[in-house]
């Protein structure tokens, strides 16, 4: 086998590795050769002991499959920081179960790693300080089930606890995970309800069941970390309120994080916050640590009254 051979090789396990599926014609494109090259290509694969299966339909294409043993992973260098660096937080994260594993796959990784990306690694490591008790631990199982069955769109049935306290069984076909930094997101359409919902992992009970196949829905939003911020910051909660706030969206983030509120840019120096609460007597608290002008452009009656009297009473109080 020549060089160049060997070269393209590599390429070609590279790409298959990207994505799911591939049409010979377009692997072809990608490698600058002919569609019979790369089934010659994929005949040496198969001969090294790589699992490259035929997928179905008119062009005809490829699919890396699972094997008996792990495949060499082809990384680019931005590919492996990432690699290294979310192995390091895994280590030290919210998923229960993959600690001592992600300390070993990271003593690997760093192993074989180029001497100009240990130091991009370590320089990312140093800076990096955990603060514990971020969130709730998700166990590493149910976490990889529920992210293969919305790669996958397979159907997903588990035990969910509410709010209240409450048990009952979700049917659902799963979209994407949402990680908030301190909790982890299904977003999912619950056949059930009939509508899309929210799901908190930590409150899904054990592992999930898989089912068969779904063809998938459309997203209930485009931005669905926007949408996960509106529903778990202001939806569920009895008291909701949309401000105009003199600043601009980007330093707005200091004072609301995806859990708390969403921020919309109305422009520039202008932004509209949605927020909620369950308690009045937050409310006024929480705006006072606002280092920025606001108006309330929509809040209950009850808001604004509460807001109004504590307004007066800090008033009087330096009259």
């Amino acid at each position: 086998m020549t060089t160049g051979t060997s070269a393209r090789l590599l390429r070609l396990l590279s790409l298959l590795q990207a994505r799911r599926d591939w049409p010979g014609g377009d692997l072809a494109d990608r490698l600058q050769i002919d569609v019979r090259t790369v089934r010659r290509d994929v005949e040496r694969l198969r001969e090294l002991g790589y699992p490259v299966h035929a997928t179905p339909g008119v062009a005809g294409g490829y699919r890396l499959g699972a094997g008996a043993a792990l495949p060499p992973l082809l990384l680019d260098d931005d590919e492996a920081v990432a690699v290294a660096v979310g192995l390091r937080t895994a280590a030290n994260g919210t998923v229960s179960g993959i600690e001592e594993t992600s300390v070993r796959a990271l003593t690997k990784l760093e192993q074989v790693l180029p001497a100009r990306l240990r130091h991009r690694v370590a320089a990312l490591n140093t800076a990096m300080i955990p603060l514990g008790g971020a969130g709730p631990i998700i166990d590493a199982e149910a976490l990889t089930v529920i992210a293969s069955a919305c790669r996958d769109h397979q159907r997903l049935r588990f035990g969910y606890s509410g709010y209240n306290g409450d048990v009952s069984e979700r049917r659902v076909e799963p979209l994407r995970l949402v990680h908030t930094g301190r909790r982890w997101y299904l977003v999912a359409f619950d056949l059930d309800r009939d509508d899309w919902r929210t799901f908190r992992l930590d409150r899904i009970d054990g592992v999930p069941d898989t089912s068969f196949r779904f063809t998938p829905r459309e997203p209930p939003a485009e931005d669905l970390a926007a949408y996960v911020s509106r529903g778990i910051s202001s939806s569920p909660y009895p008291h909701q309120m949309v401000l105009r706030v003199n600043a601009s969206a980007e330093a707005l983030a200091e004072y609301v994080p995806p859990t708390v509120g969403t921020v919309e840019a109305i422009d520039e120096r202008t932004s509209r916050v949605r927020v909620g609460s369950n308690n009045l007597s937050v409310v006024p608290v929480y705006f006072a640590q606002w280092d920025v002008d606001f108006v309330v452009e929509e809040a209950p009656d009850e808001v604004k009254e509460r807001l109004r009297l504590v307004a007066d009473r800090f008033t009087r109080a330096v009259e």
